[in-house]
């Protein structure tokens, strides 16, 4: 695979800082690293490392050496990242952490939520608008299964077509001010099926280094030359193409609306400037910035004021504000008759489930009717900033969005933080290394409009607290 040359400081497609950071479980856990995360050379500094090998030491006496047993291919703890998977525990144990990941919740995860008997403030769901509790949504899903059932049964291809997924598909349309607009069963999908369909080996794919895993295993499936740029820098991908553009057939830009890890949303018009310029396609991934970012929330074209046919590919999901499952493509007729010809995403896969496809449709017209919500989000998220930032506390890149980092600087610390957190009453979980580079590690806040400004408070002064105590434990390890 044709490896381009990064120029002024930029990655190569295998680089470490060039891959994207790991699943952000968008549409699975959104940004946590999964237990059985490898690490990657050069990311785990050598003093974070001895501090948690010291705990570890502390914990548990040295194990007295066993002969080593033949391997087995069908033995699967044989493998290393079930062995990085039970470091993970261990190093939990050793930290006196209880591990914050795949807590069953018995109920709607609102502003406050109720785990292991304790009512806590919540800061983990992406229902941005509030919308997975609103009586219009939940009868709009209960309707439908009573008149489709919960399954479509089938490929819309084959025999799933329903008068409902046109009807989310034209809302969809309409309100990004798109020709037409197709929606698939998983957002993560979407991005894989769309992006390997529309290019291939004579192609070039180039990715924002802090791009969500989907569209990294897109442009690796598609079997196209990939290069990763700094983060947000439009410049650093014109001074590229105004060299290298020739070398290829076709060429995409891919970048988010609203970065999921730091709240940061890029500089669009340039992007859209610099695709112009060099003959590239754009696409957008708005899974975040749907409903959070423009006075009515329709992204960040609105807020950009860049219109809807200056941007190639526009992506979504109807997990966050839209309080579904499942993700679109929104844009031309064209590139929606392809999709729905030709993505293996959409062609082999069952269509969407009618209950989620009528309450997404439902959101959506909830956000077409509320602007409102709209700005009592962003007035929540420009809150929390400013708190935060009064209390010291470091939010990297953040804007005010719907997205809040706390960074810590290591794992540890996030982990500590994030414990502590719980203890006093605070559920907001931290991303670490892998997800992240070690010195990157956070607790990572997601805000809604349902939060009301006394509980945003609350969690500033409960971290601020949680981080005294960490620092404390940290000291004694």
């Amino acid at each position: 695979m044709d490896r381009p040359d990064a120029p002024r400081g930029g990655m190569r497609a295998g680089d470490d800082a060039g891959t994207a950071r790991g699943p952000d479980p968008g549409d699975a856990a959104d940004g946590l690293p999964p237990p059985g995360a490898t690490a990657r050379p050069g990311r785990f500094s050598a003093g974070a490392r001895e501090e948690l090998l010291g705990a570890l030491r502390a914990a548990r006496p040295a194990p007295a050496p066993a002969a080593p047993a033949p391997a087995r291919s069908f033995d699967f703890t044989a493998l290393p990242i079930h062995h990085a998977m039970r470091v993970q525990r261990q190093a939990a144990e050793a930290l006196g952490v209880d591990m914050p990941f795949f807590r069953p919740q018995a109920e709607r995860a609102g502003p406050e939520i109720t785990l292991s008997g304790r009512r806590l403030l919540n800061f983990t769901a992406y229902d941005y608008l509030g919308f997975n509790g609103r009586e219009e949504v939940q009868e709009a899903a209960r309707e439908a299964i009573l008149r489709y059932g919960v399954s479509v049964g089938a490929s819309r291809v084959v025999a799933g077509e329903r008068d409902l997924h046109r009807s989310l598909e034209s809302r969809i349309a309409r309100f990004l001010g798109a020709e037409a607009a197709v929606t698939f069963v998983s957002g993560h999908a979407t991005n894989m099926a769309a992006i390997a369909t529309l290019l291939g080996p004579r192609d070039l794919v180039l990715t924002d280094a802090l791009i969500h895993n989907s569209i990294a295993e897109g442009a690796r499936l598609s079997g196209a030359a990939r290069v990763s740029f700094p983060h947000g820098d439009h410049a650093w991908v014109d001074d590229f193409l105004s060299r290298r553009r020739g070398e290829y057939e076709r060429v995409l830009i891919a970048v988010e609306g609203l970065y999921s890890m730091d709240g940061d949303a890029p500089d669009l018009r340039g992007f859209v400037s610099v695709k112009r310029r060099r003959d590239a396609w754009l696409m957008v991934d708005e899974a975040h910035s749907l409903g959070t970012l423009g006075p009515t929330g329709r992204g960040i074209g609105e807020a950009a004021g860049v219109a809807a046919e200056e941007v190639e590919i526009w992506m979504g999901t109807l997990s966050k504000s839209l309080a579904s499952t499942g993700g679109y493509i929104a844009g031309s007729t064209a590139l929606v008759e392809i999709m729905k010809g030709a993505a293996p995403g959409f062609v082999f896969s069952v269509g969407l489930p009618a209950p989620l496809a009528a309450a997404a449709d439902a959101a959506l017209a909830l956000l077409e009717a509320e602007p409102q919500t709209v700005a009592r989000l962003q007035a929540n998220g420009a809150r929390m900033l400013e708190a935060a930032r009064g209390a010291g506390f470091d939010t990297g890149a953040a804007q005010g969005h719907a997205i809040l980092p706390v960074k810590t600087g290591s794992s540890v610390g996030a982990a500590l933080l994030s414990d502590e957190c719980w203890k006093r009453g605070l559920y907001a979980l931290p991303i670490t290394f892998p997800a992240v580079p070690e010195r990157e590690a956070r607790l990572r806040f997601f805000l809604t409009a349902a939060h009301a400004p006394e509980q945003i408070d609350d969690a500033v002064r409960i971290c601020a607290e949680a981080q005294a105590a960490a620092l404390a434990r940290r000291a004694d390890l």
